[in-house]
């Protein structure tokens, strides 16, 4: 655990100087929101009608975000031959692994506190159940970047990878997005949190499962 902290902590200084993956994440997060509050301007006219759209707009933002971080995060890692003295290092390899789950899911993060209030100034609305709405997020990043990191790792090497990665990333993440907009777009319809429950047990376990199996797999995965 330490190991893969130690590393996830390397890969921030990095980023911290250079602001490639970040910037891009952020960017490309609010290009879509523009593009949504333009396209759905008609659909604007009282916060009932915004809450129908807003926990699909957000989710693709996040998720179309997600995917560029996690393809230019092995990539540059392969680019760099970073992965193969990583792989060296006498560190157990899922230390690597979780690692960039750490470091992809921190850049998530950052991109979604700027974009939940960018959305609320371009679609003029206000949040309610806002830490419910946060928890959603927060389980439903982790599913969708534990996930990612290991498909990524899969695909980096192979010929056009970083086209395959969503290919193969968004089916595979389909049991956590789909709960995770539902929860959403119940919470920001004013529903009862009770009645909500059963998507958010779907993301812990989802969560819980796919990232012990990622954990027990990944060694193999990287291996050569």
């Amino acid at each position: 655990m330490l190991k893969g902290l130690n590393i996830a902590l390397k890969d921030l200084k990095i980023e911290s100087r250079a602001r490639e993956i970040f910037i891009s994440m952020v960017v490309f997060s609010l290009l879509i929101l523009i593009i949504f509050s333009i396209a759905f301007s008609d659909l604007l006219s009282s916060a009932s009608k915004t809450a129908t759209v807003a926990s699909g707009v957000l989710w693709i933002c996040f998720i179309f975000a997600g995917t560029l971080g996690l393809n230019r995060t092995f990539a540059t890692e392969v680019q760099n031959s970073c992965m193969d003295a990583l792989k060296m290092c006498p560190i157990p390899r899922n230390s690597i692994y979780l690692s960039k789950v750490i470091f992809v899911f921190l850049l998530m993060l950052l991109v979604e506190i700027i974009t939940i209030p960018m959305f609320s100034v371009l679609f003029n609305y206000q949040f309610t159940a806002i830490i419910w709405v946060g928890i959603v997020i927060l389980l439903g990043s982790f599913g969708f970047v534990v996930v990612g990191c290991l498909i990524s790792a899969l695909v980096i090497r192979a010929r056009a990878g970083e086209m395959l990665l969503p290919v193969l990333l968004l089916p595979l993440s389909l049991p956590v997005i789909i709960p995770a907009v539902s929860a959403t777009s119940g919470l920001l319809r004013g529903e009862d949190i009770f009645s909500l429950m059963s998507y958010i047990r779907l993301l812990v376990v989802y969560d819980f499962v796919f990232f012990a199996v990622s954990m027990l797999v990944f060694e193999y995965v990287v291996e050569d």
